[in-house]
């Protein structure tokens, strides 16, 4: 059990390196961050490759309700979501709970989401654009 458990981990850093061996340095570490806060927080609903669970929890993997709009996916995680959302053509109603992230959690965790699993994002998320929508929510 314990040697299957070292390769699994095995794997998934091997697989991390190779994700982001290609991208800015800045970007390269606010992944790796968000990597851990997405396995902590999100992974139960979205499941490890960003799928979801059909009809259920909505796939961020090829996402195109995250990427068409960066402040949403900034809010959903500031304040939650509830109500009927379509994702890449199919409907979800289901409640998503407010994350309790802070500013730069959210970042690194939207970071790694919006860079992973076919996503790619325009531009690096700061902790600063998170502040802004955060700011104005209030």
């Amino acid at each position: 059990m314990k040697k299957s458990v070292k390769v699994v981990m095995l794997l998934g850093i091997m697989l991390a390196s190779f994700s982001f061996k290609d991208q800015d340095p800045g970007l390269k570490k606010s992944m790796e961050a968000g990597m851990g806060t997405y396995n902590a927080v999100c992974m139960a609903c979205h499941m490890s490759s960003g799928q979801g669970i059909p009809s259920v929890f909505p796939p961020l993997a090829k996402s195109d309700y995250l990427m068409e709009d960066v402040d949403r996916a900034i809010e959903n995680l500031i304040n939650g979501l509830s109500g009927e959302i379509t994702v890449n053509g199919a409907k979800y109603n289901q409640v998503m709970p407010a994350s309790g992230l802070d500013d730069q959690d959210i970042a690194d965790v939207l970071n790694f989401v919006m860079n992973s699993w076919g996503n790619k994002a325009e531009s690096t998320l700061t902790k600063a654009k998170v502040a802004k929508v955060r700011a104005s929510l209030e």
